[in-house]
């Protein structure tokens, strides 16, 4: 086996690898504080605290349609983090990355639930993917420009009837802006490469993640729209395994509260599992509670339950 002499020195001395992403972490630097970045920046500060587009005019002329200044933002990028690569070939770009083969991700700034990040997608091997049979729709709103290649997608609307499905060419210079709880982008087929410049906000109180069946729109899954949801419905699983019959009144709290409705049912679900009581006089509760959107689902399994198990008659609390 053949070894570069320069990875060889790396097993017994890593100052140059230090050295390497010392010196892409400058380069990241530089760019972030040149005063047109820095502008961009600024205003992505103001647009992740609900600032309107518009009131963020530097993060706005990214996606205006001349787009003279999202190639100020793009071409300004490569140039210093190619240029520090030619220097210190041994580093990497100091920003997350992700890739599966056929979508490739850079995030060039994030700042709370909003994100900038270059796009590319590659056209052999997504020609290789089997054809899409279901669509999401999440608790977010995108913004994207195509920078370069073309590609054939569809947008995929949801009605409160039916999906909507209407083809769309991509080509440089196309911008979309779309609320991804109603309406979906999918790309059929790609030519070469196509790469796009995104902007992703995410709801802070973020709904589900719901997926449809493109044949027929019906139903597959859902799942919880934010991280925070997640880790707290995978905690109240959990508890339930475990037995923790002592979690049965936090959850009660939870289903009672101003969560998403899904983590409330899951933590309803899981304390009438754990302890009965408990969770019957919650269930009772919630669906007494007009505009609730667990009101109507809560009544019917209250139904339910005492058709199955008429003895938790005993359980519902005095007319009087």
């Amino acid at each position: 086996m053949i070894a570069d002499p320069q990875l060889l020195a790396l097993r017994s001395d890593d100052a140059p690898q230090r050295l390497a992403q010392a010196e892409l972490a400058r380069a990241a630097r530089d760019w972030r504080s040149s005063p047109s970045v820095a502008a961009v920046l600024a205003d992505l500060d103001r647009f992740a605290s609900d600032a309107p587009l518009e009131r963020c005019p530097a993060l706005a002329a990214l996606f205006a349609a001349d787009g003279a200044c999202k190639r100020d933002l793009v071409d300004s990028f490569v140039s210093a983090m190619t240029g520090a690569l030619a220097s210190a070939p041994l580093g990497h770009v100091p920003m997350r990355h992700f890739t599966n083969g056929v979508q490739s991700t850079l995030m060039l700034a994030r700042t709370g639930n909003t994100s900038l990040s270059l796009v590319a997608y590659d056209g052999s091997g997504m020609a290789q993917l089997p054809d899409a049979v279901t669509v999401d729709f999440g608790p977010s709103e995108i913004w994207e420009q195509v920078l370069a290649g073309s590609a054939l997608g569809e947008l995929i609307e949801r009605t409160a009837a039916e999906l909507v499905r209407t083809t769309l060419a991509l080509c440089p210079g196309v911008v979309l802006a779309r609320d991804c709880s109603r309406t979906s982008l999918q790309l059929r087929q790609v030519d070469g490469c196509l790469v796009m410049l995104r902007m992703q906000r995410r709801r802070a109180m973020a709904g589900v993640t719901c997926e449809y069946r493109l044949a027929d729109g019906a139903l597959v899954h859902q799942a919880a729209g934010n991280p925070r949801d997640s880790r707290i419905e995978l905690m109240l699983a959990l508890l339930g395994r475990m037995a923790r019959t002592d979690a049965a009144p936090h959850m009660t709290r939870i289903a009672g509260g101003d969560g998403s409705a899904a983590m409330r049912w899951q933590a309803l679900r899981e304390c009438l599992a754990l302890d009965t009581g408990e969770g019957f006089a919650a269930l009772t509760r919630i669906m007494a509670v007009p505009g609730d959107a667990l009101a109507k689902p809560a009544a019917a399994l209250h139904r339910q339950l005492l058709e199955m198990h008429p003895q938790l008659k005993a359980l519902e609390p005095c007319p009087a």
